[in-house]
């Protein structure tokens, strides 16, 4: 009876796997899904790495592993992403824009369209976050603990103001180049570190910053990103400009938030984190050949298209899912990479460990709240919104809406 049940369970998932397959226009890029999934997984790694909540006295506060092993700084390098977002971001913005106006849509149509898939699993995480706060006060819980968790469990959503702003602004940003943004960047990094201007100058970064990949994304759309040529320029002098800022500018080489430092790369964001996004851009647009070959097997095609179907909820529930486990473990005492300090190796390998739990935790939040990204259950008999996604050519997931989860 179990052989049975395995057999029928495996014959549905190869059945759902060809469908999708078979649903997706052959002229869609999969190369930029899955360029997304990729950056996805690795905001989603990142801060399962670098984001430690430590028990000190009934108190929960964050630390970060980069904090006592500062030469783990690769770690970032390779798990900070949100460039990719931004730059996938404005290709599919820009692109959606142009064929809103070649079908006679109007702007608050299309920008409607484009955001209102970010409303409703934004709204389940503050409805969340408001009932488990009041819960938290009404427990006596410790200020710093309930400072710690909101903050991180909402830091998503920073990424999303900014993103939702770009959106709004495409019809302007379709003509720009990212020349532009990065100049106002690298003025900004001047008059604040260089004439010792005022620190929240390095705010206007917040946009300017962001909107260099996005203006890439946009470039990308003209074709003007065509060929491995502007992929090698991009990623070649990303990396020498980025290694020279870090090395004789004195930039932090984390090109994530430490808690305690001085200078952040990304809060806000700095020439440094700016030209190193650039590189991301340039690897990223070298590997979308690969990425096409990739994605012509139904079965790692179905789990990117799974992956973007699912990524608000990824993105927005992640950190939930790491301070739920966290708060689960403390049932059981101070566990080794859950609680304890990240001050040396044997946290990052303990850390690791729980990766597999975490996943489990986040999967469990999908479960939970996943609806309010893939809207109510259809009738029986109408075409899944997979199938009617990839069929009208805008999905899956935030391609559907513009959305890129971000960070």
């Amino acid at each position: 009876m179990r052989d049975i049940t395995g057999t029928t369970a495996l014959t549905g998932v190869r059945t759902a796997i060809r469908r999708i397959d078979r649903a997706t226009p052959v002229e869609r890029d999969r190369a930029v899904d899955a360029l997304r999934a990729l950056a996805i997984l690795g905001v989603v790694l990142g801060h399962w790495l670098v984001t430690a909540l430590v028990e000190d006295g009934g108190t929960l506060h964050a630390a970060s592993p980069l904090q006592h092993m500062p030469w783990l700084a690769p770690i970032s390098w390779a798990f900070q992403t949100l460039a990719v977002f931004f730059l996938v971001g404005g290709h599919l913005a820009t692109k959606s824009y142009a064929s809103a106006q070649a079908r006679g849509t109007t702007y608050g149509q299309w920008l409607r369209a484009r955001t209102s898939r970010l409303l409703r699993p934004v709204a389940a995480v503050l409805a969340l976050w408001a009932v488990a706060t009041a819960c938290l006060f009404a427990s006596g819980a410790d200020l710093v603990t309930i400072h710690t968790l909101v903050k991180l469990a909402l830091s998503p959503l920073w990424f999303l103001v900014v993103f939702a702003g770009l959106t709004a602004a495409t019809p302007l940003l379709t003509r720009l180049g990212p020349l532009w943004p990065l100049a106002v960047v690298l003025h900004v990094d001047v008059i604040r570190f260089g004439l010792g201007g005022p620190a929240w100058l390095g705010w206007v970064n917040l946009a300017a910053g962001w909107l260099v990949p996005y203006a890439l994304g946009a470039a990308w759309t003209r074709g003007e990103l065509e060929g491995r040529r502007a992929g090698w320029v991009l990623f070649g002098g990303g990396v020498v400009t980025t290694v020279v800022l870090v090395t004789w500018a004195g930039y932090p080489a984390s090109m994530v938030g430490i808690p305690g430092s001085a200078v952040s790369n990304l809060n806000p964001p700095t020439l440094a984190a700016v030209t190193f996004g650039l590189a991301q851009c340039g690897l990223a647009l070298l590997l979308c050949e690969p990425l096409r070959r990739g994605m012509r097997r139904p079965a790692v095609w179905a789990a990117t298209a799974f992956a973007n179907l699912s990524a608000m909820t990824i993105f927005l529930w992640h950190q939930t899912s790491l301070m739920a486990v966290t708060a689960l473990g403390l049932l059981l005492g101070r566990l080794p990479g859950l609680h304890t300090a990240p001050d040396s190796l044997a946290w990052v390998a303990a850390r690791a460990a729980w990766l597999p739990v975490f996943v489990c935790a986040l999967a469990l939040c999908w479960c939970a709240f996943g609806v309010h990204e893939r809207g109510p259950r259809r009738p029986t008999g109408r075409p899944s919104r997979v199938v009617r996604v990839h069929r009208s050519g805008r999905g899956p997931g935030p391609a559907a809406s513009g959305a890129a989860p971000r960070a």
